[in-house]
């Protein structure tokens, strides 16, 4: 059965989101590690990791993943925007290791006219960057499937592939399934066939092996529109039939699957209860 949470706040103190989302009948989340809107947050201290660790494990959340800021852009053209860029990501990863979580989702950037190709191969360097300055060790870095919005780059199942290959260290980066962003890229999963041909094809481009998390949104807008708005599931243009495919299929039985639905947490409580209805 797989490990079914949400993105929870960090309001009031990291150590306070397990209760969080056990409160909300989780047994998987996914956080920020710091204020998302700003560069710069100060350190973790021991007694907040502590905290958060215990909090874990007595509230029973099994699986937990960081999400980094939106404000970090491994892709940009602009030398600034992506030394802080860089610099930030190292932070989080360090942030991740200390709070002994094992994934790092990330958005994995634009090209901001800069052209798709360039971007991926920078997206790359960075992560060398990233990696040379601070191994990963027990660290997952998950480049996340995007809608394709403006310049954003990681709508194709190709340009993830190419990301992992360009990398000197292909052993230390996976990927992260968002439902809403595949299905507004163009990867329908709402009938049995489609679901199989679209997964079929992620496993023949990049591989299952490099598949460790889904985020379960429904989408707003329509097949293929590479527009990214999440909505609650069911009530999108996915349907429940392409969530209760995902929920009953054997591959990702043990996966985190993380809700990003509207309204947060005030709405997770019905979108968890749809969830857990598919899967009966």
């Amino acid at each position: 059965m797989p490990y079914l949470g949400a993105h929870i706040s960090i309001s009031g103190g990291i150590y306070l989101a397990p209760q969080r989302a056990r409160a909300l009948g989780c047994t998987a989340m996914q956080i920020f590690s710091k204020n998302q809107r700003i560069w710069k947050s100060p350190p973790l201290n021991e007694k907040d990791i502590s905290l958060f660790q215990k909090n874990c494990e007595i509230e029973k959340i099994r699986m937990v993943c960081v999400h980094t800021s939106y404000l970090i852009n491994l892709g940009s053209p602009d030398k600034d925007k992506l030394k802080k860029s860089r610099e930030s990501f190292l932070v989080e990863l360090q942030r991740t290791k200390a709070l002994h979580i094992p994934f790092l989702v990330f958005h994995p950037g634009s090209h901001m006219g800069d052209g798709e190709d360039r971007c991926l191969k920078k997206i790359a360097k960075s992560l060398d960057w990233v990696i040379e300055n601070e191994q990963p060790q027990d660290v997952k870095i998950l480049l996340e499937t995007t809608a394709g919005q403006g310049t954003n780059v990681g709508y194709r199942f190709e340009h993830l592939r190419d990301i992992i290959s360009y990398t000197k260290y292909p052993g230390h980066i996976g990927v992260c399934y968002d439902t809403c962003h595949t299905f507004a890229a163009g990867y329908d999963i709402r009938k049995r066939e489609t679901y199989r041909n679209t997964f079929k094809l992620f496993d023949s481009v990049i591989g299952f092996e490099k598949l460790f998390i889904f985020h379960l949104n429904d989408s707003k807008k329509e097949l293929g529109t590479r527009v990214d708005r999440h909505e609650h599931i069911g009530k999108g243009f996915i349907g429940e039939e392409g969530f209760r495919l995902l929920l009953h299929d054997r591959r990702f039985n043990i996966f985190p699957m993380i809700l990003e639905t509207p309204g947060g947490e005030e709405n997770y409580t019905q979108n968890l209860k749809t969830l857990k209805k598919l899967l009966k």
